[in-house]
């Protein structure tokens, strides 16, 4: 099945590249290109992308806000949010997480490494590596003015097992790191995150682990430790 993308950026020259290399790949499309946040919204609702590859620092309505509209329509649940950024120094993307996006890349990354993302997150996975994602993550995530996506009674639904493994998954760790340590197959790992998003609600994986910081399953770590 052909994965569907929608572009938004407002450089001109940056959506044309990352055309050319999306279409590059014969299981990939690109379905429309947005200048803006507003018009990432537009044409979301009319193509419904698989993925929409989302530049946070647009004029107007940026990609942050278009975020947090997108992710929150029920009609566009299928619908994955890859966020484009200069990660190291981008404090937004903490926000783009807690919105409902599936991750992030920074703009300079490889063809390879974007066309990685894009099948990650169009697969229902999340984009978040064990490095600078860990780092912004536990940086910006647990804050005690933002509202929780889930309170922390609400993991008494889970078993040990999918807490841990949910834990496992909020420092980074990918299924087969988990299923290595856990000396379990990755098809049943992704079991018990799937068990744990539905009773958590969590749209995808990344929403899973900004519940697991906001709820005190997870402690945040010291920058830079």
């Amino acid at each position: 099945m052909t994965i569907r993308v929608l572009l938004a950026d407002d450089q001109a020259l940056l959506r044309a590249t990352f055309r050319i290399l999306i279409e590059s790949d014969p299981g990939m499309t690109v379905v429309a290109e947005a200048a803006d946040g507003r018009e990432a919204i537009d044409l979301t609702l009319e193509h419904g992308p698989d993925v929409v590859l989302m530049d946070i620092r647009m004029p107007g309505t940026d990609g942050l806000a278009a975020t947090t509209d997108i992710c929150s329509r029920p009609e566009l649940a299928a619908t994955r949010v890859l966020i484009l950024t200069t990660f190291e120094d981008d404090q937004n993307v903490a926000e783009a997480l807690r919105a409902g996006a599936s991750g992030f890349l920074g703009k300079d990354v490889g063809a390879d490494v974007l066309l990685t993302g894009i099948r990650t997150v169009a697969a229902g996975e999340s984009l978040l590596s064990p490095t600078a994602t860990r780092a912004l993550i536990t940086r910006f995530l647990a804050t005690p003015d933002e509202a929780p996506l889930a309170p922390p009674e609400g993991l008494a639904a889970l078993t040990d097992r999918e807490r841990e493994v949910m834990a496992l998954a909020a420092h980074g760790k990918s299924n087969a790191d988990i299923a290595d340590r856990l000396v379990v197959s990755p098809l049943t790992v992704r079991s018990h995150i799937q068990r744990a998003m539905n009773k958590l609600h969590a749209r995808d994986r990344a929403q899973l682990v900004v519940i697991a910081y906001q709820s005190g399953l997870v402690q945040p770590r010291p920058y830079g430790g």
